[in-house]
């Protein structure tokens, strides 16, 4: 018996050495596909016994196990008579036995495809149904669903586990339980691996954990990932009081509802990385509904969003109804607020067109219009800084209060309001009448009074110029007994109040519906073109002033620079230097004529501590010619300092003989040369 066995052992490893490379398999035609396990699981506690079971088909004669994908294998056994399966015992589970594991088995010599891998890890201490106490811990992984952890009935969906690029398996556990769900080989440098379920069942909800292994130590578990299938209920409604417009630092409450017996209520909110709030539910017996409400505030920018509800029985809990149809909560107060106008005005008669524009500051791509509590059209404009909400042609569902709010795309914080702009419609109800006292004539400063009578029942009466953008006034009355009447007083009179006018009656019960317009009345302000004419002649008056100012200023400007100019052409003498200038000459006979120069240095202010000296090439002329002269010059030069201080002229006078001239023309041709000296002066300006 013993030498049959060592013989088929042989003819078993002959065959491998003949069909198996390293990866490649070469067989027959075989039965279903080999099954890998260990009993009592994969993650053994160290020195624990454990067996590894391959199961594969009842005509096999034997099986092969291998470890680390080796081409090698690492043991054989020979299966029972009418066995499908064979187990390989580990007796100690230590670190070498740490690993990947893969089966395969022989039918008449013909070796099978191997089996999937299974992991076998090792760990410090047996797990508890809850807890895992190891040594070695590694980072705890992380765990989600792609397309996400609510799936609907049918969908496909995968967990991915990401542990770390040493990790050289992943495992999968459902419900915390000890045992895996499943096991993958990681790809070649990457980090995690997917756990794919192709088409979710109510089976497939509940709790997932996962692990991975390094070097055969076991990471610690993930967080719980909690699966749960929709679709299997109607699906409630969700609303939110007092509305879905709420202001920065309010309180919303959104209340889930369905007629279905659905004892709890789970709220989730698109794209946030809140988990759902779950709700107990009430029956609300004079509603035959089951509700739950979830208080909100106070709100900050982070709630807002889109939001869903959904419902599920206490008996599965993890199988929930269809999801509400979205509700999107807005907030605003986070930015300024922007303004609302209306084009062509906010009173409008059946079948006109009306344009509400929204003016807000630069950068906002995205604007909102709402009415009375709640938003009635939303709409997104980008690069636009005015966008507008057309209206028309309104009728009597388009009268109410209106405001706006900016904001940007992809995001639900919004402005603070602007202002209400309330929009009315006429055309109900009779027209009332409009006169006017003491008449449609009226002078600038003076009192007028409006007069409009309703022949029906009105309480409130609206008084509106043509062409003004601004709201009709509005006179509300105590007694609304017909026929009522309001009296519109303008004190004073200006020239803003020229115009055409129109009156209307309504009812406090329904402020924006108003009656027919009025008859037109034309109030004409007197005095308003003789006013013009005033104002006409002053601006005039003013025009000819300044153009005589600017004139003067020019004229002025002209002198100045021609004085500028004369004085620059002469030459600013150093003290004690004179500017000599050729004398002109009379006649040829002029040998015996004397010339007399004279230098005049001019300044127009006095230089402290300067004195000017005469040369002295001047000082001997002066004794040889004319002391006299210089006498003279002094006494004019102390006339001159007495009568202004502040502008002083010294002379200095240099007596010097002419020079010869061959021929000089004569002054005039009618004068004759003179034989007296002649004396010319020289100035010099500084």
């Amino acid at each position: 018996m013993a030498g049959r066995t060592m013989t088929w052992t042989l003819s078993v490893l002959l065959c491998l050495g003949l069909c198996w490379g390293p990866w490649d398999q070469v067989q027959a035609e075989f039965g279903p596909k080999l099954s890998i396990w260990a009993d009592p699981g994969p993650i053994v506690s160290k020195g624990s016994p454990v067996t590894i079971w391959c199961q594969g088909s009842l005509q096999a004669d034997g099986y092969i196990l291998y470890k680390e994908k080796s081409s090698e294998p690492l043991n054989t056994t020979i299966i029972q008579a009418s066995s499908n399966k064979t187990g390989f015992l580990i007796q100690s589970m230590s670190s070498q036995h740490t690993g990947l594991y893969q089966c395969e088995y022989s039918t008449g010599g013909t070796v099978s495809e191997r089996s999937e891998p299974l992991l076998l890890v090792l760990t410090g201490l047996r797990w508890g149904p809850w807890d895992q106490v190891q040594a070695g811990v590694r980072p705890k992984p992380s765990i989600w669903a792609d397309p996400g952890p609510i799936v609907s009935k049918g969908s496909p969906v995968t967990i991915w586990c990401q542990g770390s690029l040493q990790a050289d398996g992943y495992i999968l556990y459902k419900e915390r339980s000890s045992d895996p769900l499943d096991t993958r080989i990681p790809q070649a440098s990457s980090n995690k691996t997917g756990f794919l379920i192709q088409s979710i069942s109510s089976q497939n909800t509940g709790l997932y954990q996962c692990a991975y292994s390094t070097g055969g130590r076991l990471s610690e578990r993930s967080e719980p990932l909690l699966l749960v299938l929709t679709g299997e209920h109607s699906g409630p409604s969700l609303s939110a009081q007092p509305g879905p417009v709420v202001t920065s630092g309010g309180n919303v409450s959104l209340l889930c509802s369905s007629q279905s017996t659905l004892d709890t209520v789970h709220l989730l909110k698109e794209g946030g990385a809140e988990p759902p709030q779950h709700w107990k539910s009430e029956l609300r017996s004079y509603e035959r509904r089951w509700q739950a409400v979830f208080p909100v505030g106070p709100v900050n920018s982070s709630h807002g969003g889109t939001y869903r509800c959904c419902g599920s029985s206490s008996s599965t809990p993890n199988v929930w109804s269809q999801p509400s149809a979205p509700l999107h909560l807005e907030v605003t107060g986070v930015y300024r607020e922007p303004s609302l106008s209306a084009h062509p005005g906010p009173l409008l008669l059946p079948g006109d067109s009306l344009t509400l524009q929204c003016h807000s500051e630069p950068g906002f791509d995205r604007f909102a219009l709402t009415k009375e509590q709640g938003p009635t059209h939303l709409q997104r404009f980008h690069k636009q800084h005015s966008p507008n909400f057309s209206l028309g042609p309104v009728n009597l569902t388009h009268r109410g209060r209106y405001r706006c709010y900016s904001g940007h795309k992809l995001s639900y914080v919004w402005s603070a309001p602007s202002a209400p702009l309330d929009i009315l419609i006429a055309g109900k109800d009779s027209k009332p009448s409009l006169s006017v006292q003491p008449g449609p004539s009226v002078p600038l400063g003076a009192n007028v009074t409006l007069q409009c009578r309703s022949e029906d029942r009105a309480d409130t009466f609206h008084l509106h110029r043509e062409g003004s953008l601004d709201p009709p006034q509005q006179l509300r009355l105590q007694d609304t007994a017909a026929p009522s009447q309001a009296n519109f007083t303008i004190s004073p009179v200006t020239s803003g109040h020229h115009g055409t006018y129109r009156c209307y009656s309504s009812r406090s019960s329904s402020p924006f519906q108003l009656s027919q317009p009025s008859d037109p009345l034309e109030l004409v302000v007197s005095g308003l073109q003789l006013s013009l004419n005033i104002l006409i002649g002053v601006s005039g008056a003013l025009v000819l002033l300044l153009s005589l100012l600017l004139f003067l200023l020019l004229r002025h400007r002209c002198q100045c620079k021609s004085r500028m100019s004369a004085g620059a052409a002469l030459k600013d003498p150093q003290p004690g230097e004179g500017l000599e200038l050729d004398p002109q000459h009379n006649g040829p006979d002029d040998s015996s004529k004397q010339v007399t120069y004279a230098q005049v240095n001019c300044r127009s202010r006095l230089r402290q501590g300067v004195a000017t000296s005469p040369s002295p090439l001047s000082e001997e002329l002066l004794d040889k010619k004319g002391r006299q002269a210089e006498e003279d010059r002094q006494m004019d030069s102390q006339a001159a300092a007495a009568e202004d201080p502040k502008d002083v002229t010294y002379a200095q006078l240099t007596l010097m003989t002419s020079r010869r001239e061959t021929s000089a023309p004569p002054c005039s041709p009618s004068e004759q040369p003179s034989d007296e000296p002649s004396v010319y002066a020289t100035l010099a300006v500084h």
